[in-house]
């Protein structure tokens, strides 16, 4: 029986199936109930493929509690959710990540591609990061891969970890930067990217006139007057 966070409360046994008999309890953690719904059904067939998705959630306080109720094996985690953001899941849960005997592990799964994002939620305690365009095979693979311990990454993201930790030094403070949310920097980077309002509202799953509110608070915060001083902005701090 499942409570109405998504979480399955019930005590769940291996199913067998997947590919050589291979087994894994996920929660799903995404703001959008419509990308929750198509990666269930692209990888929660559990007989096909061996992961059996045990609860969903929406927001940090969800995902908390139905992550603390199943205690599953992986994670998928969004970097970008009400209430604090993948960063505050993994704060929240620190002490079932470092469960000798049973540990969560988390992968990071987003439409986002940005250094801070993947360094963030890497610092944080996750496994991995892959981004949204995975396929549905890989993807699998992927949370077997976090499941055994291993760390998996999308093309050129391990780029951003290796040289994160390579560096003894903290990265430098951008006042600017740290007054918007991490949507409105999502938002202000694919408008850096020539995006249109259309394309940043299919891409990151929210209407236009969200994206329009967006940008109209990235140009009141960072104290700019269009989309062209802000693509000067923003690539002037390498954020493109």
């Amino acid at each position: 029986m499942s409570d109405p966070t998504g979480a399955n409360t019930q005590p769940m046994e291996p199913t067998g199936g997947g590919d050589a008999g291979r087994h894994v309890r996920v929660v799903l953690v995404d703001d959008h109930r419509m990308f929750r719904t198509g990666v269930q059904a692209e990888i929660g067939q559990t007989a096909e493929t061996g992961v059996e998705v045990i609860g969903e959630a929406a927001d940090v306080d969800q995902a908390v509690t139905v992550i603390t109720a199943t205690r599953p094996e992986v994670v998928l985690l969004d970097v970008h959710l009400p209430g604090g953001g993948g960063v505050e899941v993994l704060r929240r849960c620190a002490s079932l990540m470092a469960d000798p005997d049973r540990p969560v592990r988390f992968l990071a799964l987003s439409v986002s591609d940005a250094a801070e994002d993947v360094i963030g939620v890497i610092r944080g305690g996750a496994r991995g990061y892959v981004t949204k365009t995975i396929t549905g095979t890989d993807l699998v693979n992927s949370v077997f891969r976090v499941q055994e311990g291993d760390a998996v990454f999308s093309p050129r993201l391990a780029g951003f970890v290796l040289d994160a930790f390579a560096s003894t030094d903290a990265p430098p403070v951008d006042e600017d930067l740290d007054r918007l949310t991490q949507r409105e920097r999502e938002v202000l980077r694919l408008i850096a990217r020539g995006y249109a309002y259309k394309e940043i509202a299919k891409q990151l799953f929210i209407s236009v006139k969200t994206v329009e509110s967006h940008v109209s608070a990235v140009l009141r915060k960072l104290q700019l007057s269009n989309r062209h001083e802000l693509t000067r902005w923003a690539t002037a701090r390498r954020l493109v």
